[in-house]
């Protein structure tokens, strides 16, 4: 047995292979940021920090001793907790594929957002730093969709200018997003320009209004994780069965010249 008690729940093997097929394509769908960072882990959950490399003063006790803390950066444990019913969850093993798992669609949407918030754009509490209010490189704006290409275009340039190679992924939250595929489907050429600008479009739901034009060359941002994202068992009645999502993790931004924001104008 592990932190997670799985096996102390009243669910059976068919009910668990739903909820965890599940979960893993609401999150496969949700996550952008993994898309794109580079991973580390998973390390389990004895791993509460990842080493900086760097080091910080401090006023020794002794005199004539010259004192040096090597400093960390602690991981973040998040948990989402949900229900589903017994009942429902038992008609998995008379062969049911139908299950009620709306509760579990919904906590996996709401870690992937806390997760990519993080990434992108921060979590003071955390001591994360998220990629959009780390970088040295000012943003490109744009005012309606014709605009789009213009500005991936100026981000494209931006990272060359700072020495930051492709292939390039352009991120962009849902209103963008959506925007772009709406002009293609009117038959302008909107989309067609953008794709052939960058590697990859990512749909980010974190990201709102935003998008971020970035690097697909690898060693400028990562994803450190201790526990990986895993279903757990809290408790039970005769009636629900009371689970939660949960991961732990940390994120830092090795280069801060490897991205650009894209704002979408009012």
């Amino acid at each position: 047995m592990n932190l997670l008690k799985r096996e102390l729940a009243p669910i059976t093997p068919e009910a668990w292979a739903q909820i965890d097929e599940e979960a893993k394509r609401v999150l496969k769908l949700h996550l952008a940021g993994r898309k794109f960072v580079d991973f580390s882990g998973p390390h389990g959950d004895a791993l509460g920090a990842v080493n900086t490399g760097r080091l910080a003063k401090v006023d020794p006790s002794m005199t004539e001793v010259r004192a040096r803390v090597r400093l960390v950066q602690p991981l973040i444990e998040l948990r989402v907790p949900f229900e589903l019913d017994i009942d429902d969850l038992d008609d998995a093993s008379r062969g049911a594929t139908d299950l009620d798992l709306d509760p579990l669609i919904a906590a996996a949407a709401r870690i992937a957002r806390a997760e990519d918030q993080a990434i992108f754009r921060g979590w003071s509490a955390a001591g994360i730093h998220g990629i959009l209010d780390s970088t040295d490189l000012a943003p490109m704006a744009y005012a309606d969709p014709a605009g789009l290409p213009l500005a991936v275009s100026g981000a494209k340039e931006t990272l060359r200018r700072a020495g930051v190679d492709g292939p390039y992924a352009l991120v962009l939250g849902p209103r963008p997003f959506d925007e772009l595929q709406a002009a293609a489907e009117d038959g302008y050429p909107i989309q067609r320009r953008v794709a052939s600008l960058v590697e990859r479009i990512i749909w980010a739901p974190a990201l709102e209004d935003d998008g971020v034009l970035v690097s697909l060359r690898g060693g400028d941002f990562e994803l450190s994780v201790g526990r990986d994202l895993g279903i757990g068992f809290r408790d039970h009645d005769g009636e629900r069965v009371r689970l939660y999502l949960t991961e732990s993790f940390t994120f830092r931004v090795l280069e801060r010249g490897a991205a650009v924001g894209i704002l979408r104008g009012k």
